[in-house]
């Protein structure tokens, strides 16, 4: 059976609600051993657990960092030009909107956050 319009619209709010409610049952569920961290109350299992989840998402974050790098580099010696020069080049329109130079933009944009990702699950550690 075909649906009107309408239904359609309908299907698509109930789906993004739905798709966002897992995130929040999560969000909520940190939330409560971060309070529960705060006060004291977290076993020594539990803690030894958050702790090798953050080194094995570093530890993920690393690889994934190390891959991009490689692929960078691949771009940097097809254009003799650094990615730093080439971004800075490229947020100022100083380059054309080629397939290789969009893809290299969006690598350099995807360390970075990569950097940032890992920074904050390592904060700790050092």
């Amino acid at each position: 059976m075909l649906k009107k319009q309408s239904d359609w619209g309908y299907n698509k709010i109930m789906e993004t609600i739905t798709s966002q409610l897992p995130v929040q049952k999560k969000t909520r569920r940190l939330a409560v051993l971060a309070r529960l961290s705060e006060q004291g109350q977290l076993s020594e299992e539990v803690t030894r657990s958050v702790d090798k989840f953050l080194d094995y998402e570093a530890a993920q974050t690393r690889t994934l960092l190390a891959q991009l790098q490689t692929d960078l580099q691949v771009f940097e010696q097809q254009y003799h030009l650094s990615s730093a020069e080439f971004y800075q080049q490229y947020q100022t329109g100083k380059t054309d909107d080629c397939m290789d130079f969009v893809e290299w933009a969006s690598l350099i944009q995807m360390a970075e956050n990569a950097q940032k990702r890992l920074a904050l699950l390592t904060e700790d550690k050092a």
